[in-house]
């Protein structure tokens, strides 16, 4: 009998680094058994809590009467700020403006003044409808327009960005052009809402499970409120159905109630508001009133740019500080600006505090030097495009009005090879053609690029952990501080593991976030959690490595030279040991087989008082060319064709990337034409449920889309594998789209005058502009 052939030693690994793959819970999520915080098995006992809120906009509470509340069915406790141990306070940047329960001064409608705790959640929620408030009521501002007009202060300090001499640059310049934009705000309107569980532990301790794209700062306000040390709080979130920004900060007031209740009562409680309460409540991507003033020359060069960025940024300060600072960074988009002067304007409104959503206020900056590209064009009677490649930033000669040199600058080469593949010249002429002909049906295409730049601006934020164990058995086990919104964070920081020590992804069991393994974390945000939580991942692998070719050269006798690790196994020398025979000899003989890996982003800094540094460690940049039509009759659009060409690096997962990049931008056309929130007379969001708040559908996306990365990009920058970030730099793309429905609309003055939309351009919008400019 003839011995069985040896099998072939294995070449590649299954899950490396650079390699599509499927989202580690891409078959849990569409066969309904991926585990979110609501789907936990409830300990015995479990209570349920609702907050009940103010039913004025702005005023002082002058009699709160409970005892309804309490004697209703089912109800165990009711909670106070008299019920705080500790602080009442949530603020995340620690200007003490944002009290969980307010006891006296109501600041925006439904603002939180009590909690309920009941066996049920219906019975807590129905509860709440009973309490008896009287309120002295005073004048509200929900919009910037009001606020001005009040008077009302910033809710935090505002920036300036200056470079040059403004005044006589304006004064000189051949063309001028002063102008306004109104941009709108978003909800983040995530499929999994906010949700808290508390499991109340011995002695200080809690363990909390929520959505949070910030466990430890869920920790930190806890223990705030409870009066113990972080020490005795533990946060844990395997995956979140969706953040977007809007559980940077806002799962704050859930984590608190949730755990304020629990340690109370001693039993668990559970705190998930319905949909509506959830977007009255939380905050959203803030609205902005652009003012501009602009000089330029015959050929179109921008030579002095003065911006006021006013936003509605609510009741207290949360993140308004550092995203209408990132609205100022981006405010130049791709484009040089000899002489510039920005200025942030963060108004208090009696409305929900305003706080992170995708992009962080970059989208309303870039959004900004696109129109003021758009009014140069109009202006002069130029295609927009020309306008836009006589302004972009010349690489390594050019510095941003952050006195950051722009580098690595590849807009040029995306735009000219989308140009092409676009064939936007042909099309353009064509969109031209149709037009000329009359008719009720208008069209416009609009080719935009963009430049984002990738670190937090808040630079301490700009560190991560990772811990990776190796098993005896050779299978390993991964945490880092990084949370999983959906966008494939858990699968790319594997990759870079299985490629570290050349073993299938399948070794690798991915586990969930929590801040008892990895402490001080950082908000996943910011475009930065696979730069961040990858590069501490391959820290921690290449201490156990390190080790791992210690132990072999010495047991071995080879020098440490002699040992790789190759695909499934490991080279000593001559031979090949499989990789868990491997490391079972290291176990044996000792070895420490687990580490803590750290990572901090090299290069940057940022003096906020001078408004000079340099914030961001690098840039992303894309271009996308997009074709609508427009009804004249009803301003209703509809998206023709879009082509995108993106710069994500050296991709670490391309199938993931692309994910993203077509999520961004289908969510970023839904910012600028159809998401539209509106606040009534008395204060009170009327758009808080699906029925009234109108996301993109199914049948909203381009009907002609396609996606591509920039395969030749490699991040000039030491990212993880040469990567770079892919969560927000995408989601500017679509103001291709808001440019192309501009020249629609334009059409119907022959291109005379800058439409000049606001966004959201909702049909009512575009149909009012068209009116508009019949009568030029």
């Amino acid at each position: 009998m003839k011995d069985a052939p040896l099998a072939a030693p294995q070449t590649r690994i299954h899950g490396a680094a650079h390699d599509s793959l499927i989202h580690d819970s891409a078959v849990k999520h569409v066969t309904g058994r991926a585990e979110y915080t609501d789907d936990i098995t409830e300990p015995a006992g479990c209570l349920h809590a609702y907050i009940g809120g103010a039913s004025v906009a702005h005023g002082h509470i002058t009699a709160l009467d409970l005892s309804a509340v309490r004697a209703a069915p089912d109800v165990v406790a009711v909670l106070t700020a008299a019920d705080i141990p500790g602080r009442n306070d949530i603020s995340p940047t620690g200007l003490k403006d944002e009290p969980i329960f307010t006891t006296d001064l109501v600041q925006f409608y439904g603002q939180p003044i009590f909690a309920v705790v009941a066996t049920t959640r219906d019975a807590a929620r129905r509860a709440c409808g009973l309490a008896k408030i009287s309120y002295a009521p005073l004048p509200h501002a929900t919009d910037i327009a009001s606020a001005v007009a009040a008077d009302y202060p910033n809710v935090t300090a505002p920036l300036k960005l200056e470079r040059g001499d403004i005044a006589p640059a304006l004064a000189a310049a051949p063309h001028r052009i002063q102008g306004r934009l109104h941009v709108g705000g978003q909800d983040h309107m995530y499929l999994e809402g906010q949700i808290a569980l508390a499991i109340p532990g011995e002695d200080d301790e809690i363990t909390v499970f929520a959505s949070t794209q910030h466990p430890s700062e869920a920790q930190h306000m806890v223990a705030h409120a409870l009066g113990v040390p972080a020490n005795a709080v533990v946060v844990n979130v395997r995956r979140m159905g969706g953040g977007f920004g809007g559980k940077e900060t806002q799962m704050n007031l859930f984590c608190a109630v949730a755990a304020l209740a629990a340690k109370r009562l001693g039993r668990a409680v559970k705190l998930r508001p319905d949909r509506d309460q959830d977007m009255e409540i939380t905050g959203k991507r803030h609205d902005f009133r652009i003012d501009y003033d602009l000089g330029f020359d015959d050929d179109g060069r921008i030579l002095a740019v003065d911006g006021l960025f006013a936003a509605r940024c609510g009741w207290s300060s949360d993140l308004s500080g550092p995203v209408t600072d990132r609205a100022l960074f981006h405010a130049d988009n791709a484009y040089f600006y000899p002489a510039v002067r920005l200025q942030s304007q963060p108004l208090k409104t009696n409305t929900v505090s305003n706080t992170a959503f995708r992009g962080f206020g970059g989208p309303q900056g870039v959004i900004a030097a696109e129109r003021m590209i758009e009014e140069v064009a109009y202006a002069l009677g130029r295609d927009p495009l020309e306008i836009r490649r006589a302004n972009f930033y010349r690489d390594g000669a050019d510095i941003t009005p952050y006195h950051q040199r722009v580098e690595d600058n590849i807009l040029a080469r995306l735009v000219d090879e989308l140009e092409e593949s676009a064939q936007y010249q042909a099309r353009r002429r064509a969109v031209l053609d149709w037009n000329a002909k009359g008719g009720i049906i208008r069209k416009g295409i609009a080719l935009t690029p963009v430049k984002f730049g990738i670190s937090f601006t808040a630079t301490w934020y700009n560190q991560a952990g990772a811990l990776v164990h190796v098993y005896n058995d050779g299978s390993i086990h991964l945490n880092h501080g990084g949370t999983e919104m959906g966008q494939g964070l858990y699968t790319k920081v594997a990759q870079v593991v299985a490629e570290a020590f050349q073993c299938d992804i399948g070794r690798i069991k991915i586990t969930k976030t929590t801040t008892e393994k990895v402490p001080n974390t950082s908000a996943t945000a910011a475009s930065s959690g696979t730069d961040l939580n990858g590069m501490a991942a391959l820290d921690a692998c290449n201490q156990i490595k390190a080790r791992l070719v210690d132990f072999a050269a010495r047991h071995w006798s080879v020098a440490p030279e002699a040992v790789q690790f190759l695909p499934g196994r490991v080279a000593v020398g001559a031979q090949a040991i499989p990789f868990a025979d491997f490391i079972h000899a290291a176990y044996m003989a000792r070895v420490q087989l687990s580490a803590a890996g750290f990572y901090k982003t090299p290069e940057i800094h940022w003096d906020r008082a001078a408004g000079k540094g340099q914030p961001f460690y690098y840039f992303a940049y894309g271009a996308a060319c997009s074709e609508v039509s427009i009804d004249t009759l009803t301003g209703e659009t509809r998206v023709d064709r879009a082509d995108v060409l993106h710069d994500v690096g050296r991709s670490l997962n391309p199938a993931l990337d692309l994910g993203q990049v077509e999520g961004a931008f289908v969510q970023g056309m839904g910012w600028l034409t159809s998401e539209e929130l509106v606040w009534d007379g008395a204060g009170r969001l009327r758009t808080h449920a699906p029925s009234t708040y109108k996301i993109p559908l199914a049948s909203d996306r381009p009907r002609v889309f396609n996606v591509r990365l920039a395969d030749w990009s490699e991040n000039v920058k030491a990212t993880i594998k040469r990567s770079k970030a892919v969560g927000e730099p995408p989601f500017m793309l679509p103001i291709s789209v808001f440019e192309a429905i501009g020249m629609a609309v334009a059409s119907v003055a022959d291109y005379r005058e800058c439409p000049r939309l606001d966004a959201p351009a909702t049909p009512e919008r575009v149909l009012m502009a068209v009116e508009r400019l019949r009568q030029v």
